[in-house]
This record gives structure tokens, C-alpha cells and sequence, in this order.
């Protein structure tokens, strides 16, 4: 596997903005959330086992998984939690490896929103934390969902601190400003990755 930055944050962070525009630039992006969705796809085992576990009502009436109902069930049940982390963590670690061996640019960006929480952070080279105020998250998180304040401070304090993230970052952007600030972050840390990433191809030859 090739030189791998993870890339991570709380929500309302702006983690897909900053992704898209390493993206632009030529990086190949291997997200954990579209690979949970993948996993749990229909027709897979994986979602054969979940209905059979919870029942037919999980199920969204095109054959889908309804995320909501599940959310709702695993919240007020850590032994159902487990299961479920138990069923799709391995076989989203999988298929992580799989895209990630696959990746053909200098360098991986591989999106990881519990990287913390996970304990993930020494599974990769270097670690980019997207970093923005718990109000910035707030807001963001209520704009964007459509939900209430409450919920959204629910939300974060189910996640792994500010302070948390922060203590595993090897690099930091600051995503309080307009979206489009972040350009420069992006092409500036992409420049020291490529010489990151040449440098440990270096170090590999014998």
C-alpha cells in the first residue's frame, strides 16, 4: 500500500470540501462513509444479516436499509451497537484495504470521520484534521440536516472531542471561513504530501 493520508473531522466540518478539492488536484479519495453505504448495499450479505437480526422493518420498502430506523435502534442499545460494529467494521476495513491498494496516485486521501474514535490514526502516515468551531458545527450541521440545535449538540458530544482530534493531527485546516478559503490549504499541503509520499518511496528502495 502506498503513502495514505487520512483525512478527518467532526461534523459540519467541511471534510467532503476539503476531499474534493485534493480531488481536483489528482488525488485518488477513498471515503469510509460511501464504503459503509457499500457494504450495507442491497442484495448484499451484510444487509441480508442485519434484517434477519432486527427484522424486515429496517428495511426501507425499495429493499434499502433505512438508516433512521437503524440509528434509532442501535442508540438506546450498546449490545446492539456491538453487533452491528461487529458485522461492518471488518468488512469495511476490508474493502478500505482493497481501494486503497488500488490507488494509483502519489499519495491516498482516505476520509475517516471516526478516526478517532476508532483509534485508526496510526493506520496511516499522516493525519489532516479539518478543524472548525463547536458553533460553526452547530450551525453547519442545522442548515445542512434541517434539524434542531439540540439534536445537532447531540450529535457532537457522540463524537470524539475537538481537543481529541486535534492531539493526533499532523496537519490542521481551518474550515471557519468561506468555503472556498480553503483552496490554498489544500494546494499548499498537497505539495508537501507529494514530497512526503517520494520521500518514503526513497526510503523503500533498497
Amino acid at each position: 500500500m502506498g503513502y495514505t493520508v487520512a483525512l478527518t473531522g467532526g461534523i459540519g466540518s467541511g471534510k467532503t470540501t476539503v476531499a474534493n478539492a485534493f480531488s481536483r488536484l489528482g488525488v485518488n479519495v477513498v471515503d469510509a462513509d460511501i464504503i459503509a453505504r457499500q457494504v450495507v448495499a442491497p442484495g448484499t450479505p451484510a444487509l441480508t444479516a442485519i434484517s434477519a437480526h432486527f427484522g424486515s422493518d429496517i428495511l426501507n420498502a425499495d429493499g434499502s436499509l433505512n438508516r433512521r430506523v437503524l440509528r434509532e435502534r442501535i442508540f438506546s442499545s450498546p449490545t446492539e451497537k456491538s453487533w452491528l460494529n461487529a458485522l461492518l467494521h471488518p468488512l469495511i476495513h476490508q474493502e478500505t484495504q482493497r481501494q486503497l491498494a488500488q490507488t494509483t496516485s502519489p499519495y491516498a486521501l482516505w476520509v475517516v470521520p471516526l478516526l478517532v474514535e476508532n483509534q485508526l490514526q496510526n493506520q496511516a502516515d499522516r493525519v489532516l484534521v479539518v478543524d472548525v468551531s463547536p458553533e460553526t458545527q452547530i450551525s453547519r450541521t442545522m442548515g445542512r440536516d434541517g434539524v434542531t440545535r439540540e439534536h445537532a449538540e447531540h450529535i457532537l458530544a457522540a463524537q470524539a472531542t475537538r481537543e481529541a482530534r486535534l492531539a493526533v493531527a499532523n496537519d490542521i485546516i481551518d474550515n471557519n471561513g468561506a468555503p472556498d478559503a480553503v483552496a490554498s490549504d489544500v494546494a499548499r499541503l498537497h505539495d508537501a504530501y507529494l514530497h512526503y509520499a517520494s520521500q518514503a518511496v526513497s526510503q523503500e528502495k533498497p
